[in-house]
């Protein structure tokens, strides 16, 4: 039987071998299972397991065959960002929602983890939605008589997403209580960082017309670099996470006061 110990130095052992196989990608820019298998002396299942954890942890991007850098000009496919930390986005999003109060009025923007927030808002009352994410939309039809306003503009297949000029138009109109964002990256400096100019312009105008802010976003948008910036840090009232942000952020968050709200394991699934 295994002592404790030694379970302690096996899974000491992945982390270093898995920040190990971030050093190796990184210098090649990609690599198969099948090398980093060979160079770490580990089973191909093995690799398939470090580099699906990777790649949740957003350090790595998963491909079909290996592991490459994180892309700065195109994020993950939406069926891929739907399951990919899946529970760490429930509780954020349950977080955010139980700091939403009833009888008010709610931006939503693009995203799965604003899409969580939406999820646990069925049990608000008198709610009024503005929104440029058919899924949001659509799923809160579904569940609740809340006032529902869908920006108009051009509906991008991928992923529901409504963009264009027509949108910031229709979400320019409105002045609401709560603005709920989510974003694909987070710089050391606090830029908010998204991979498409539309998309950014529609955050940019929720931005601009919400009397507070709430910014929801899993730990993997601390390692994530898209190149285009919707925002910054210090837009934002508070900022929901699931862990402890990297010592440069929680340092601009207590500088710019910044309320920080982490969904950790223990606040529920």
């Amino acid at each position: 039987m295994a002592q404790p110990g030694e379970h302690r130095a096996e899974a000491g052992g992945v982390e270093a071998r898995r920040d190990a196989i971030v050093v190796a990608v990184r210098q090649r820019g990609f690599m198969t299972i099948e090398a980093l298998a060979g160079q770490f002396g580990v089973t191909v299942q093995t690799i398939r397991r470090d580099l699906n954890e990777l790649s949740a942890e957003g350090r790595l991007e998963r491909y079909r065959g290996g592991g490459g850098l994180p892309s700065s000009v195109e994020n993950i496919d939406y069926a891929d960002r739907r399951v990919t930390l899946l529970a760490e986005k429930t509780r954020i999003g349950r977080l955010a929602a139980s700091r939403i109060p009833s009888h008010c009025s709610v931006f939503i923007n693009i995203g799965t983890t604003p899409e969580a927030v939406a999820r646990e808002l069925t049990r608000h009352d008198d709610l009024s939605v503005i929104t440029n994410n058919l899924h949001v939309a659509l799923s809160l039809a579904e569940a609740t008589a809340f006032r529902i306003v869908v920006a108009g503009g051009t509906v991008r297949n991928r992923d529901g997403a409504v963009l264009g000029q027509l949108t910031c138009d229709t979400l320019g109109q409105f002045r609401v209580d709560v603005a709920v964002i989510g974003i694909s990256g987070i710089d050391a400096d606090g830029a908010l960082l998204d991979y498409d100019y539309e998309e950014v312009r529609a955050t940019q105008a929720i931005l601009a017309h919400a009397k507070r802010t709430f910014l929801v976003a899993d730990h993997s948008k601390f390692t994530r670099r898209p190149m285009v910036q919707a925002g910054h840090l210090s837009q934002i009232d508070t900022f929901f996470t699931d862990r402890a942000p990297p010592p440069a952020i929680a340092a601009l968050l207590e500088r710019e006061g910044v309320a920080l709200a982490v969904a950790a394991p223990d606040d529920g699934a």
